[in-house]
This record gives structure tokens, sequence and C-alpha cells, in this order.
């Protein structure tokens, strides 16, 4: 393990897997670098992966109060730490984060953005806003455990199964994690991107940009993604056959280090 200190002084842990050009992975809610690590792993075959804990989780530090910036902030030291360049995969809100920093002018080679979920609008959209608000009163009580059941929920992820896994001796670790909800909330939210839309954020990035879906994914999030890509002035469009939000490594990372490749 590794560490970089942010703008902000906060240190940020990662660990540096293979060898050849530098790629930054940016995971997504509740996910610190052991859930990113199969992925780190495979594409270590080929480039030089930093996979990392975002603040708040695994072995890095965190400030309050936090803001999207601050996590901007953390990958701009990473990519110092990698070189001064880097290529960035983001999955999930990981993604609209990867979107934030490259929208930022960080020195940003390639990016990829691997599902961000971004609100659709309409009624849907209100009750994402809603469940947010409602996780951030819960954590405010301390029950992370609850937070982290709705949060799931909200992800479309059935009741029965939900309350299976807190049955489940790793729950506890999970939940420890739940914290960091309202950051992914933040990166996803129109007032984090300071009032515009997913659409018109990306119109500020240069790098070349490959947005990844599953073809089994919702609708409202394939849509959304579909107009992020068709914003982004170098941006292409990949949609995986099958898949659904989370893809193996062995079907992902080829996809990856193609693009990577140039």
């Amino acid at each position: 393990m590794e560490t970089v200190v942010s703008a902000d002084g906060t240190r940020i842990a990662f660990e540096r897997l293979g060898e050849g050009p530098p790629v930054v992975v940016v995971g997504g809610a509740t996910c610190d670098r052991t859930v990113t690590r199969p992925l780190a792993e495979r594409l270590a075959r080929r480039f030089t992966v930093i996979n990392y804990d975002r603040r708040g989780r695994g072995d890095s530090g965190d400030t309050t109060p936090y803001a999207v910036e601050r996590e901007v902030e953390d990958i701009a030291a990473l990519i110092v730490a990698a070189g001064g360049t880097a290529f960035v995969y983001g999955h999930s809100s990981g993604a609209a984060l990867a979107l934030h920093a490259a929208a930022r002018g960080l020195p940003v080679g390639r990016l990829v953005l691997h599902e961000p979920p971004f609100s659709p609008g309409g009624e849907r959209g209100r009750a994402m806003r809603e469940t947010a608000d409602e996780v951030g009163k819960l954590l405010a009580e301390d029950r992370r455990d609850d937070a982290l059941a709705l949060h799931l929920s909200m992800t479309g992820m059935p009741p029965e199964a939900v309350r299976e896994m807190r049955h489940q001796s790793w729950w506890a670790g999970w939940a420890a994690k739940a914290v960091t909800l309202p950051y992914d909330y933040a990166v996803l939210d129109e007032a984090g991107r300071g009032g515009v839309t997913p659409a018109e954020q990306a119109r500020g990035v240069s790098a070349p940009t490959l947005v990844v879906c599953g073809g089994a994914s919702p609708a409202w999030l394939l849509d959304g993604d579909r107009r992020v890509a068709d914003a982004l002035p170098d941006g292409r469009y990949v949609l995986l056959a099958g898949q659904e939000h989370i893809v193996p490594p062995e079907v992902l990372v080829p996809v990856l280090a193609e693009f990577f490749a140039g």
C-alpha cells in the first residue's frame, strides 16, 4: 500500500499494480479497493493500475466538510503519483466522479465512464432525491444498517434479498462504509455539478471518452448515459449485450484495454 496527500491534507491510500501506461480506477458507492481489485489485477496485465480507496473508505482518511471538489483533488494527487497524466476508469457513481475530474481539466489522457446512474428526472428522479435525504437522516442517527438497506432498495434490489444480506457475516463491514453514501449522491446530484446537467458537463471534456453500458440495464439509465455520450466532444458509446450494472472483469477488461490502447 502507498499513500498520497490530497490538497486538503487527507491521506489517500492506493495500490500500484502492473506495468504500462497508468490507469486510475474509481470505484462506486461503498466500494473500496478490495472490491475493484479483481478488475485492477486483470487490467494490470497491460497497464500500471492505481487502485485506490476513495476518502472515508478502507485505509484512506477523511476530512469534513465534504465537497465534490475534494474528491476531484484526490484524483489529481493520484495522477501526480502516476506520473503526471493517466487514463481514468470510473464505475457507477465513480464514473460520475471521473466525469467531474475530466471536466475540471485534470490531465486525463483517456476516460471511461461505466454506467454513471445520473438522475433521470421525473418521478424516478424525485424518488432518488427523497432516498438520498432519508439516507442522510438515518446516518445522522447512526443507523448505518438501515441506511445501506434503503440505498440498496433504491437501486432495485428486491426486499427479500436485502433482508437476507443483513444476516450475512460481511454485512457489518459493508454497512460501516455507508457513511460515505452522501458523497456518492453529491457527485450524482445537479448541485454538485454547479447546476448543469450531465450532458452539459460532458461538453467540457476534451479527452477521448468511452461510455460503457450493459444491455440488460434499466432503460432510464441507458437513455441518460447515451445523452452524455452524444454530448462529449470526442465520445463513443458501447453496449455490452446481456450485461447488467456489474460486469465480470473477463468481459469488461478487453473493452477497456482496446480503448486505452487507442
